[in-house]
C-alpha cells in the first residue's frame, strides 16, 4: 500500500521562463529554481514547472513529446467573487479563457482557463465543500466524516 497523498505535481512546459512569469504574475513565489525546473510551495504540496524535453528524459522517455493529459488542476474559493477575481487575474496574465465562471449544474460556481502550456485549471466555489480557515479543502469533514 502507498499513502493516499500527492506531494508534488510537475507540469511539463515549453518555455520555462514564460511559464514561471505566468505563475509569478498570479502572485506565486518560487521556493526553488534550477536550470530546467522551478518549484512553487503550494498548500501542503509543491508545484513544479519542468521543461518538457528534460521531463521526458527524467521519466526515462527521451525524445517523447509530452502532452498535458486529460486532467484538470483546481483551486477552490470561498465565494463567487473570489472565483471571478482569480479567473480574471489568470486571463490578464496570459491564460487562455476556456469557460467564464458561471453557476453550474452541481450547485456550485466555476470557470476554466489554460495556462500558457495548455494545462487546464478550474477555479470554483463549492457550497457543499466549505474551505478550512487556512484555505484547505477537507471533503471528509464537509461530509461529516471524522
Amino acid at each position: 500500500m502507498t499513502p493516499q497523498r500527492v506531494t508534488l505535481i510537475t507540469l511539463g512546459v515549453d518555455d520555462l521562463a514564460r511559464s514561471r512569469a505566468f505563475y509569478e504574475s498570479l502572485g506565486w513565489h518560487p521556493a526553488e529554481a534550477q536550470e530546467n525546473v522551478v518549484f512553487f510551495q503550494i498548500h501542503g504540496a509543491v508545484l513544479g514547472l519542468f521543461g518538457r524535453a528534460a521531463l521526458a528524459e527524467d521519466q526515462g522517455r527521451p525524445g517523447v513529446r509530452l502532452g498535458t493529459g486529460a486532467m484538470t488542476l483546481a483551486q477552490n474559493f470561498a465565494s463567487e467573487a473570489e472565483v471571478d477575481a482569480a479567473w480574471r487575474a489568470a486571463v490578464a496574465a496570459g491564460a487562455e479563457a476556456l469557460k467564464k465562471p458561471e453557476k453550474v449544474f452541481w450547485g456550485g460556481y466555476s470557470g476554466y482557463y489554460a495556462d500558457p502550456d495548455g494545462h487546464v485549471w478550474e477555479v470554483a466555489m463549492n457550497p457543499f465543500w466549505p474551505l478550512e480557515e487556512d484555505g484547505s479543502l477537507n471533503i471528509s469533514r464537509a461530509a461529516g466524516v471524522p
